[in-house]
């Protein structure tokens, strides 16, 4: 049956996007996922077809109205679990990524301006993911890259179901950050002339030897740049 995800946009015309391409686009043709990206401006019942209005309370910006939204909403047939991508939500990891390509239905509000009236989040029991603490023009591109993050793991798309287990924030990296990867040839030589040879170690046929500085390479990387990822939960 595979993931279905609706996406509530005023820009439809956004999706699949990238997702188009490659191993997604692939998973789409085969049905391994499917969306059904739906515009709101259609909801909307004035001629100007007006989608959102000033805030109460003062303020700069426009936010979406809670009834047109709503409406759009309403038209959908199953929403499954719903979606409203937001910098203040709960921010995607891997195991969110995971447990929402399990569903078999998302539902994704992708809000503009200011935002989305209050409302009709709460109405509806949308619940808000962030995927990073900055702010974007609007919630397509951040709908995009966690969708991205979820099909990826589902059944077959990879190809290999081990490879996400061995990717940073897998099982088989402990959480950590993953390990540095090399290829052929052995021995590069960069523009400048300089030398760069493959770690020995990688070369030498010993699977056990490899499996230990692949993980002390993962512990020193994750120290490096993420050791709040080393924070054991309290």
């Amino acid at each position: 049956m595979g993931l279905h995800v609706n996406l509530l946009t005023l820009f439809p015309e956004m999706f699949p996007g990238f997702l188009g391409h490659s191993l997604a686009g692939r998973a789409l043709e085969r049905g391994d996922w499917s969306f059904n990206a739906v515009q709101i401006r259609d909801f909307a019942t004035d001629k100007h077809q007006t989608v959102d209005d000033t805030p109460f309370g003062g303020g700069a910006g426009m936010v979406m109205r809670a009834d047109v939204i709503e409406r759009a909403l309403l038209s959908l047939p199953n929403t499954g679990r719903k979606i409203y991508m937001s910098p203040r939500g709960k921010v995607l990891n891997q195991a969110l990524a995971k447990e929402l390509s399990a569903e078999s239905n998302l539902t994704i509000l992708c809000g503009r301006y200011e935002g989305v009236d209050q409302r009709v989040l709460d109405a509806h029991g949308f619940e808000e993911i962030s995927i990073g603490d900055y702010v974007l023009s609007g919630g397509e591109v951040a709908a995009l890259t966690m969708m991205d993050a979820c099909i990826r793991l589902l059944p077959g798309v990879m190809g290999n179901e081990d490879t996400p287990d061995n990717e940073s924030f897998g099982s088989a990296t402990g959480g950590l950050l993953e390990y540095p990867h090399y290829t052929r040839p052995a021995d590069w030589t960069d523009a400048a002339g300089t030398i760069h040879t493959v770690p020995d170690v990688l070369k030498s046929g010993n699977h056990a030897a490899i499996d230990k500085w692949r993980a002390a390479q993962s512990l020193e990387i994750t120290q490096k740049s993420r050791p709040d990822l080393l924070k054991k939960p309290s």
